[in-house]
């Protein structure tokens, strides 16, 4: 008997670093407006929006930005440069700074908490994004889970990611941790 073996390729992907990212964007072999983030050194395309996660958006920008922008600085799908990755939350609130972050993308330490709105991006959401937040030490994380209708809290950032969670649902109320006596409606932010 003849047993014939087949020879598999193995394939190494080229991980890129942030400011090798950045040069491709300078260079314009990616569009600045490309839908695109760099996650663990690999280029990956986002989902498209829909209306729904569009209009949460901007309803959690608007009530960040009329209860908080005193204190912060709200920044709507906006890069924040991470060890070799440039994810684009849809919100982050970040601390205020001087220059609002012209010289530089904002860095684990500015950042205060992560929004992600997710409908399609649930399992990504919850899984890569997650874990790439919490072994930054981003202390906190939502998910606007558009499916559930619900909100999903992430707290207490580890290298094997957040070591609590916790849902919110519409008619109960949530405040971040940076800011406990500000508190906000979960169904008037998924509505």
């Amino acid at each position: 008997m003849i047993t014939q073996t087949r020879n598999v390729a193995t394939y190494e992907h080229y991980r890129f670093s942030v400011a090798e990212y950045h040069a491709m964007i300078e260079a314009g072999v990616l569009h600045e407006d490309a839908r695109v983030e760099l996650m663990h050194g690999e280029v990956v395309s986002m989902s498209p929006i829909n209306y729904r996660h569009s209009g949460v958006v901007k309803r959690l920008n608007r009530s960040f930005m009329q209860t908080l922008s005193d204190r912060v600085i709200v920044s709507v799908q906006d890069p924040i440069e991470l060890e070799d990755s440039e994810p684009q939350p849809d919100i982050a609130l970040l601390r205020p700074r001087a220059d609002t972050y012209a010289t530089s993308n904002p860095r684990p330490a500015d950042v205060l908490l992560v929004v992600e709105v997710a409908d399609t991006s649930l399992d990504y959401d919850r899984g890569d994004k997650a874990l790439l937040y919490a072994r930054a030490g981003i202390p906190e994380l939502w998910i606007a889970n558009l499916s559930a209708n619900r909100l999903e809290v992430y707290r207490e950032p580890g290298p094997d990611g957040y070591r609590v969670c916790s849902l919110v649902l519409p008619g109960e109320r949530i405040a971040s941790l940076a800011f406990p006596q500000v508190s906000f409606s979960v169904g008037e932010l998924l509505e």
